[in-house]
């Protein structure tokens, strides 16, 4: 007799939540009331978001978590997420985590790679006192797989230090810029003191994925409604993201090759 089935969690991913987008964020953009549509759509279904860190000390610990648990996780920190985003989150009592790249946020710690208008820390620190779980995203949002330990320890501990001053909080989670990561960067994140952490996937999470490697779903500006509520119930997902998974796979032998490469380089040095 098999057991019950592993429950799947949608752990949606979001970016910028704006009414005019530029060009570098508008794919990967929604507008106001496309969220606000898919925020009462969770509600009218029954689904409970919750935290990043929630999920994953329920899972770690197989500790109750509430009926239809879905995750609302915000990348990179464009400043829409506080205009647009918040009151939604408010008017539905909706828990959420936003994942900042620090170095790109407005402030004394801004590196200039911002790619449309970000939030501040004003604006992150009361994102925070209405709820939401703030998260690590790198300090400048590089592709992690491709630096050096060095480099790749100096993103994660820059990222943490600062949101622990400007926030008087550790982080304790984090999601891999671009989706990707490895068996060495998952390691790092760890050692970085992370205690989860979310890739892409474009898939529902599951427990057997591991607390550093759980998949979310990209919600778009495309995303119609019927596409979202599909996403959410775990229909017709890999016909959606096909493409998407067809061109990952690609880009990811690419990237072994480059490093390849480089590990070649450096032995001759």
């Amino acid at each position: 007799m098999s057991g019950p089935r592993e429950p799947r969690v949608p752990i949606l991913m979001y970016h910028a939540v704006a009414k005019a987008p530029n060009d570098a964020t508008r794919a990967l953009s929604v507008t106001p009331e496309a969220f606000s549509e898919q925020m009462a759509l969770l509600s009218g279904s029954g689904f409970s978001p919750i935290g990043t860190a929630d999920l994953a000390r329920g899972w770690r610990t197989s500790g109750p978590l509430p009926e239809r648990p879905v995750l609302v996780t915000f990348d990179d920190g464009y400043e829409g997420v506080h205009r647009h985003a918040l009151p939604v989150l408010a008017e539905h009592g909706f828990a959420a985590t936003l994942f900042v790249s620090t170095g790109w946020l407005r402030g004394e710690h801004d590196t200039g790679g911002g790619l449309d208008e970000m939030l501040g820390w004003d604006q992150v620190r009361e994102l925070a006192a209405h709820g939401v779980e703030i998260g690590g995203h790198s300090h400048t949002h590089p592709q992690l797989d491709q630096l050096s330990d060095d480099a790749l320890r100096f993103e994660l501990l820059r990222c943490r230090e600062i949101i622990t001053a400007e926030l008087g909080a550790r982080p304790a989670s984090f999601a891999y810029p671009y989706g990707y990561s490895s068996r060495r960067v998952r390691g790092i994140v760890r050692e970085a003191g992370f205690a989860q952490a979310l890739a892409v996937g474009n898939a529902l999470a599951r427990r057997r994925q591991g607390p550093y490697a759980l998949r979310r779903v990209t919600v778009r500006r495309g995303t119609g409604i019927e596409e979202f509520e599909g996403l959410v119930e775990g229909r017709s997902i890999a016909r959606t993201f096909a493409r998407d998974r067809a061109l990952t796979k690609g880009y990811a032998m690419v990237r072994r090759v480059r490093q390849v490469r480089r590990k070649a380089i450096r032995s001759r040095v």
